[in-house]
């Protein structure tokens, strides 16, 4: 091995400490040599919530979840600029030491009375608000039980926890979460926390989380759901998939982020139980990172204001939403899930969905390239997420690409299969 200072060279084993992801090199060789790295790219210019720009190229944005299009909203961008010329660019520590503002304060109040909740915490990224939340509920005494298709950030918010157990259950199955409640002893003292999704960012369905909370009232479960996806989409008001299927109040903990329909980056649970507020003292992510910048927050801050007074940008990700979903349908793809904010059209396998990536953004359409393991049931996907910022042209000009994309495949495949020779 190499000295402080020297050059990195083989361990004993005959190995670097690069070679256990030799397959994920692999992989991602493949993926280069078709075009432009779909998980390394860039965009020269983002001018505006639907387009952007490479090179001299103008793209339609299909793939930002900026769901409500609020990133260039005049207010939140006023609010961001002024929080700057009022508070500098950053916070410089923790909440627990010298990051917390008026601002967040009133944001966590705010959240928390468009909720319903007692109880808001603000953190500086959607995914540290589930393993700050999720880490400090759950206690040695505690079993976490969570949807087999769970996001990264709630399976590691269950390994960063100090609970002995989680369970995984069938996805988007009640009748499976009760029968693994039933079976599963609890220690004295031990409580049962069921974690869900409303909206699941990656096929785009949605939980019936009604469902679920009837399922966890009856065993004397907490339910935590993650609306990161769903807040400001669903709802009379802007609530989210519980508000829509009536049953918000039965939500223990609700989690969601800025960086969707709040238009900016940050996170907040908010709780039935006023004594989450303790947790502030006990969440290692909440009290060793430092907190969210106060433009980011002032722009939240403007967001959650158009959520509750614009309810016109729901009805047009809808109206949106149902109109991609239903072309696509009509040309034959096989898409995940019912028309949500969300549609994800499964592909045959990783190299091709990579290669028809690359033609739909030289065509002028950035989508989602999603490939294992970040899906589920090891898809590969191309995913669309649609802006209330789109308009029915946007949609149709999308839907002719997509068009295309299946009158050309063949070519397409054949244009991927001899870049990659030409590339050995």
């Amino acid at each position: 091995m190499s000295g402080i200072g020297g050059t990195a060279s083989e361990g004993p084993t005959g190995l670097d400490i690069f070679s256990k992801y030799e397959p994920l090199r692999q992989r991602a060789s493949v993926v280069s040599k078709l075009g432009i790295d779909p998980f390394n790219m860039t965009f020269d210019d983002i001018m505006g919530p639907t387009r952007g720009r490479i090179g001299n190229r103008e793209i339609i944005l299909a793939g930002t979840n900026n769901y409500l299009g609020l990133t260039y909203d005049e207010g939140a961008r006023e609010a961001a600029k002024d929080a700057i010329d009022r508070h500098g660019t950053g916070t410089t520590g923790s909440r627990i030491a010298n990051g917390s503002y008026t601002e967040h304060a009133k944001l966590e109040a705010d959240l928390a009375e468009h909720l319903g909740k007692p109880s808001c915490i603000v953190f500086t990224t959607g995914y540290v608000t589930n393993l700050a939340a999720m880490s400090g509920l759950a206690g040695p005494k505690d079993v976490i039980f969570i949807d087999a298709d769970a996001h990264a950030c709630i399976i590691d918010g269950t390994r960063l926890a100090t609970n002995k157990t989680t369970v995984r259950f069938r996805h988007n199955n009640p009748e499976d979460l009760d029968k693994r409640l039933s079976r599963q002893e609890l220690d004295e003292g031990g409580h049962a926390l069921v974690v869900i999704e409303g909206l699941y960012s990656m096929f785009g369905d949605i939980a019936p989380i009604a469902e679920f909370a009837e399922v966890c009232r009856r065993h004397g479960a907490y339910l935590y759901v993650d609306e990161a996806h769903s807040y400001g989409v669903f709802g009379e008001g802007g609530r989210g998939i519980a508000e829509e299927q009536g049953c918000l109040d039965q939500v223990d903990f609700y989690s969601g982020t800025f960086s969707k329909s709040l238009a900016s980056v940050g996170g907040f649970c908010a709780s039935n139980h006023p004594e989450f507020e303790l947790l502030r003292k006990v969440m290692r992510p909440y009290m060793f990172t430092a907190s969210a910048a106060p433009s980011n927050i002032c722009a939240a801050q403007a967001a959650l204001d158009a959520i509750k007074t614009r309810p016109e940008l729901r009805q047009n990700i809808k109206a949106r939403a149902a109109q991609l979903h239903a072309g696509l349908d009509e040309m034959g793809f096989d898409l995940c899930a019912p028309a949500s904010p969300v549609i994800a059209a499964r592909r045959p396998n990783e190299a091709q969905a990579a290669m028809e990536w690359n033609w739909l953004l030289k065509e002028g359409v950035y989508v989602n390239l999603a490939v294992p393991p970040g899906t589920p049931q090891s898809s590969s996907l191309l995913r669309i997420s649609v802006s209330a910022a789109h308009t029915e042209a946007d949609v149709n000009a999308i839907l002719s690409k997509f068009r295309a994309l299946k009158e050309n495949g063949n070519a397409i495949l054949a244009d991927g299969m001899a870049r990659l020779q030409a590339a050995e």
